[in-house]
Parts: C-alpha cells; structure tokens; sequence
C-alpha cells in the first residue's frame, strides 16, 4: 500500500482489529520513509447478483432501493435501526449465498416478506400490500387471516 503522505510503497502494519461485527479489518500502518501513521479498512468486495424485473429487464442490485422499501415498510413501528441493518444484511446474505449470477426479482421480495413477518408482522403487510398490489380490502383482509393462521400454528 503506498503511503497517502509521500507515495512510498514500504509500509508497515503496526496494529489490526476486525470491526464492524468482524465484517472489515482495521490497519493502523507506518510509513517506512516518513514515517507518518494512517489507519486503512479492509473489506470483502462481494458481487451482488443482478436482478431480473417482471418484464424481463436486467438491472444490478439496488442496495438504497431495498432500504427505503425496508424503511417505509418499518416506518413508527417499534423495530431499532439496528434490526432494520441486521435485516438488510441476512437478506443481502441469502441473495449472495445462491451464488447465482442474476436473480428474478421476486427472490427478493419473497426473501423480504420471510424476514419480515418474523420481525414485525404489520411491516409485513404494508410491504406485501405493494409488493403483490393488492388491489382492494379483501386483498388485505385474506393476508391477514393467512398471517394470523400461520402465528396460530
């Protein structure tokens, strides 16, 4: 790694930790000419697979276009930003872990609507309400009662 100061390549790694839930590991380095300490972050660069709409448009993966849907879905309901993240992240895993190259995009949705109706079950029906259009209040109401039923069992 060159050193953002001088552009010496010679650098020393002085101390590393695993941050963000061990998801990233954080450097402190030494610059051997300079002398200058900087810190770096270490990621995985994982691929998300692309999606594949109703209409047969391919399109890459949308990481802000799932978290505003997860984040009108989850909108006054009692559910932490934490949970919301942790959503987020064991959806993106489960896309990932197919290890398929493109995805139909209903994946996604039904993937949504599984970690959904564990977490809260009223952002699941706000979510499922525009994901499969329901179009009137019986739309709503068999929702529902599958909703309740499965609780029941």
């Amino acid at each position: 790694m060159y050193c953002p100061f001088c552009a010496a390549d010679e650098t020393k790694v002085i101390d590393s930790r695993l941050v963000a839930e061990g998801n990233a590991v954080r450097r402190r380095r030494e610059c051997q000419a300079c002398g200058e300490r900087y810190t770096t972050f270490e990621t995985a660069e994982l691929v998300m697979p692309r999606l594949i709409k109703r209409d047969g448009a391919r399109e890459p993966f949308n990481d802000d276009k799932l978290k505003m849907s997860l984040a009108k879905a989850l909108e006054k309901r009692p559910v932490s930003v934490d949970q919301m993240e942790s959503l987020l992240n064991r959806i993106k895993h489960r896309l990932r872990s197919t290890g398929e190259r493109e995805l139909p995009s209903l994946r996604i949705g039904e993937a949504v609507m599984s970690e959904l109706r564990h977490l809260d079950p009223v952002a699941y029906v706000r979510f499922a309400s525009v994901y499969r259009d329901f179009q009137d209040v019986e739309a709503f109401t068999a929702e529902i009662q599958k909703l309740s039923m499965d609780e029941a069992e």
